[in-house]
């Protein structure tokens, strides 16, 4: 589908490779897919995205939140039992106390005939949690399409590899798909497809490209550069805003946030102040170390980061604008 490459972006191999195992909609999936990668790698956000845009029927569960088995599989057959319902109603609330309960009322669910005739998919986030449960739960998982002898396919996102992941006790081999950490070209491209509509695309890239000259060395979490990327961008427009320089200046903007940006990683991105707190500083000029007793500082993280973004961030900005 073309209009998912612009809503998954840098992730075209693991969607392509995800679409081809789904195939059509009545054919019979495979049993299980082991999706893995590091925290922030888009494990999450590209499953639920393929599967609502295709329109797939789909639960999805995250098994911190279902911290026991019971509440587990009781969580998947009542939302089970929602999907098919024809109105979005559920007549009454699903029990079910073992695994064995669960396939039996698994069938039943399943034979409607809004479910019956197209994969079923169950998406397990968080799945390494299973490992703390009942024995049964993870082979009962992987083995669940023969055992209910239904069309359905188990998807389980974890952060380990499935070589620790194995039960000792043997199992069905999942497909098992990896994610890797997405590199500085791919963060570059995500981040910038962000920009405000009120500045150009080419002005919010080259402040992109200085926020990762400054923290990609210590944070390639993708969610917490694009926490970092909204909240210090503000003091990046200050100049413009003030007429002080226009969006050309790459330089005198650097200079301008270069000490904000030192004091960003010390406070925002170690979570010691909040965001509102951070403002605050923003607004009064105020050493943050100040407002929660900061005793470490990483300054050796950031001695050199000027004088690297000096040289380097204006040379690979005038050419991202060029293009």
């Amino acid at each position: 589908m073309p209009h998912l490459e612009n809503v998954v972006l840098c992730r075209e191999s693991q969607v392509s490779i995800l679409q081809s195992l789904f195939g059509e909609r009545h054919h019979f999936s495979f049993p299980s897919i082991f999706i893995y990668g590091h925290t922030a790698s888009g494990k999450t956000y590209v499953t639920q995205t393929l599967l609502k845009t295709l329109e797939l029927p789909h639960v999805y569960m995250n098994c911190v939140e279902c911290f026991t088995s019971r509440l587990l599989l009781e969580q998947i057959l009542n939302k089970l039992n929602h999907l098919r319902s024809s109105e979005g109603r559920c007549s009454t609330h699903i029990t079910c106390e073992t695994f064995n309960d669960f396939v039996r009322l698994f069938k039943q669910i399943t034979k409607a005939e809004s479910l019956k005739d197209q994969t079923v998919y169950i998406v397990l986030d968080k799945a390494e949690y299973l490992r703390d449960m009942e024995a049964n739960l993870l082979p009962g998982f992987l083995r669940l399409q023969e055992l209910t002898d239904r069309n359905v396919t188990v998807l389980f996102l974890s952060e380990i590899v499935w070589e620790k992941f194995r039960p000792n006790t043997g199992c069905f081999e999942p497909f098992v798909l990896y994610f890797p950490d997405y590199s500085i070209g791919n963060l570059q491209k995500i981040l910038s497809h962000d920009h405000p509509p009120e500045y150009s695309a080419d002005f919010y890239a080259a402040y992109i490209n200085i926020l990762l000259g400054v923290f990609y060395t210590v944070c390639r979490d993708l969610k917490e550069l694009r926490h970092l990327a909204v909240l210090n961008f503000p003091k990046y427009c200050e100049p413009v805003v003030k007429g002080e320089a226009n969006e050309r200046d790459t330089r005198k903007l650097w200079r301008n946030i270069e000490p904000h940006l030192k004091r960003a990683m010390q406070t925002v991105y170690l979570r010691e102040i909040s965001s509102s707190q951070w403002e605050k500083v923003q607004k009064d000029d105020t050493d943050p170390t100040q407002l929660k007793g900061i005793k470490g500082s990483i300054e050796t993280v950031t001695r050199d980061i000027s004088l690297t973004n000096n040289q380097d961030i204006e040379v690979n900005t005038k050419e991202h604008v060029s293009k």
